[in-house]
């Protein structure tokens, strides 16, 4: 079956850091570039961070620059978030997306901007809950 799955969510204390995991099964990420989506109750889905199949272009939204690295292994065929001083508007079900075709610095910011295309896989969400 051919899916992306998500792990690593948890619930934090403010400051706190978890390291969300985005796993492919069935298929290689190697030529696919991957966004982090985050979609809180009651608001819009986000775009958290983005980066192209090399690795060479990443994107992170203003809220978390600083705080998270997205990076991969494609030798794992996975894609992490790391996310460092997490706080409590970090509080979100985490989502990977991934797709084809985004590639370079200005393409992976567009990837992130567009929460709700339909990309190849999704994953089914890991739950980031940041509270004291």
């Amino acid at each position: 079956q051919l899916q992306l799955v998500e792990s690593g969510g948890g619930l934090v204390q403010p400051g706190g850091s978890l390291r969300l995991s985005c796993a492919a099964s069935g298929f290689t990420l190697n030529y696919y570039a991957i966004a982090w989506f985050r979609q809180a109750p009651g608001k819009e889905r986000e775009g958290v961070s983005c980066i192209s199949s090399s690795g060479s272009s990443t994107h992170y939204a203003d809220s978390v620059k600083g705080r998270f690295t997205i990076s991969r292994d494609n030798a794992e065929n996975t894609v992490y978030l790391q996310m460092n001083n997490l706080q409590p508007e970090d509080t979100a079900v985490y989502f990977c997306a991934a797709d084809r075709g985004w590639e370079g610095v200005s393409t992976v910011q567009q990837m992130c901007g567009t929460p709700n295309f339909k990309y190849d896989y999704w994953g089914q969400g890991a739950q980031v809950t940041v509270s004291s």
